[in-house]
């Protein structure tokens, strides 16, 4: 029975250590890129505490340029966790490799519970433009190729509207289209004259002047409290289900499983600095694949007619 009992104790043993050995000392947070890098790091230091209290893990915060490095550091292994990923890159990924991450909860707006937001058209407040009626001959912007309220929707709104497509300015309808490189860009490029018009995300709900509850705008209000006296919102799209939060399917199962628990907790019990991340007033709620197919297939048609 001694030597049952020791043999039990050293298997025992063993597991526990192979699970403490398959964890990692350290996570990489992907952030995606178009807005300031120092203010997105800052807003997500909060969470690398989080998870070193919760986890014992050191959490490095790789924000990037654009949205396409967070795609490729996914695929790549290189990226273990996104708090608010684009729906659009969401699908790029799916669409590369379905089992390549797994949906944590899709993020959900504190005011009503609403789980979807819009992409919209800014134009200078001063200016004489109040739809896309009155945007011919002008400059307009895109955000970022693998955003879907920076482009994938308005792109395709655009294209039903006015035909043809960005790379003949939508029939020569607008004198340039362009990439500005984010929404943080798009809406600085229409303050400064840039742009005569671009487009961003924003929830659409709360109070106008604050910058609505959860978007660009709001983020933007940060360094500019005045910014809604100096922008004018003349368009918005439908409705687009509100980006996941994912985590990478290469990591060991239960290490995973306790990252996506830590993350639930991190939006439930401190939803300050996880609506600080996430870009809004934002909670997370159950979803799946089925919630963002709409998107996957708008994704696959367009890669299909550019053949």
């Amino acid at each position: 029975m001694n030597k049952l009992f020791s043999v039990g104790c050293a298997i025992a043993a063993a597991l526990s250590f192979n699970a403490q050995a398959s964890a990692p000392n350290e996570i990489n947070l992907g952030i995606l890129g178009g807005q300031n890098a120092a203010a997105q790091i800052g807003d997500n230091q909060c969470v690398a505490t989080f998870f070193h209290k919760e986890l014992g893990v050191k959490t490095n915060i790789r924000n990037s340029t654009d949205y396409n490095a967070v795609i490729q550091g996914l695929l790549g292994e290189k990226i273990d966790l996104v708090i608010n990923m684009s729906p659009k890159s969401y699908a790029e990924i799916y669409l590369n490799d379905p089992n390549a991450v797994d949906l944590v909860g899709i993020t959900v707006d504190n005011s009503d519970d609403s789980r979807g937001y819009h992409s919209v058209i800014l134009v200078k407040e001063d200016s004489p433009y109040q739809s896309i009626d009155d945007l011919k001959g002008t400059a307009f912007s895109f955000a970022d190729p693998n955003s879907t309220s920076g482009f994938l929707i308005p792109n395709n709104q655009l294209e039903t509207r006015l035909g043809g497509n960005m790379d003949n300015s939508f029939n020569n309808y607008f004198t340039s289209v362009s990439f500005s490189g984010g929404h943080e860009q798009d809406i600085v490029g229409v303050l400064n004259g840039q742009f005569d018009a671009a487009v961003t995300w924003s929830s659409m709900l709360g109070d106008a002047q604050q910058g609505y509850t959860a978007g660009a705008l709001l983020r933007y209000m940060s360094h500019d409290p005045k910014l809604m006296d100096k922008i004018r919102i003349i368009w918005e799209s439908p409705l687009i289900a509100n980006g996941p939060t994912i985590v990478s399917n290469k990591l060991e199962p239960q290490f995973k499983d306790d990252l996506v628990a830590a993350v639930k907790k991190l939006a439930k019990e401190d939803n300050e600095c996880f609506s600080k991340a996430a870009g809004g007033q934002l909670h997370l709620a159950d979803t799946s694949v089925a919630e963002y197919q709409s998107i996957i297939d708008l994704v696959k048609a367009t890669k299909f007619a550019q053949r």
